[in-house]
């Protein structure tokens, strides 16, 4: 029951100083889970971004979920996830409440201005850890030099650039038929 209620309180944690969606949170995730707690590497929750990404739902709460799960099955992954929404779900009601009568205030247009910056700032923050893991060799730097460039300047459907890449990831990475009858060799 302790490791479910250390989920809980760490996912709880991460829903509350959360804001700006699912590539904000990525530098809390790297302090809390993987740094911290050790629950995960960063290429794990890449991974976990990654299928994230292509699953329906919003990413932060998919990644909370994946990790909860990795941590304690079925159970974790729904504890987790109530634990990261508890807190937004919580902030927004209040708001909802709330905002109506205070939306037009110069403070409160200020204050939401400040938040979309710091925003702004952990996306770029974490877009730059992300570049800096990304680029193994030349065929990364394909992969994403095609992607980018579909993305930017075609506006490319989403998901066949990820289906796309995915591809082109297997058929790139794949070992040959050299090096995988060599590796069952070597298992003998």
């Amino acid at each position: 029951m302790a490791g479910y209620i250390d989920l809980f309180a760490a996912f709880l944690k991460i829903g509350c100083v959360t804001f700006g969606g699912g590539y904000a949170m990525i530098p809390v995730i790297e302090r809390e889970l993987i740094k911290k707690k050790g629950w995960a590497t960063l290429e794990e929750v890449m991974d976990y971004y990654t299928i994230a990404q292509v699953t329906p739902g919003i990413i932060a709460v998919n990644v909370s979920t994946f990790i909860g799960f990795k941590q304690k099955g079925p159970l974790g992954g729904v504890v987790s996830t109530v634990g990261f929404a508890l807190p937004g779900v919580s902030f927004i009601s209040v708001i909802a409440l709330c905002l109506r009568n205070f939306a037009a205030e110069p403070a409160v247009q200020h204050a939401f201005t400040g938040i979309r910056i710091a925003v702004g700032a952990l996306i770029i923050d974490t877009a730059v850890k992300l570049l800096k893991g990304l680029f193994k060799d030349g065929k990364a730097a394909l992969i994403f030099a095609l992607s980018f460039g579909l993305s930017a300047v075609l506006s490319a459907n989403p998901v066949l650039l990820v289906t796309g890449a995915g591809i082109a990831g297997f058929l790139l990475y794949r070992p040959s038929s050299k090096a995988a009858g060599k590796k069952q060799e070597n298992l003998r």
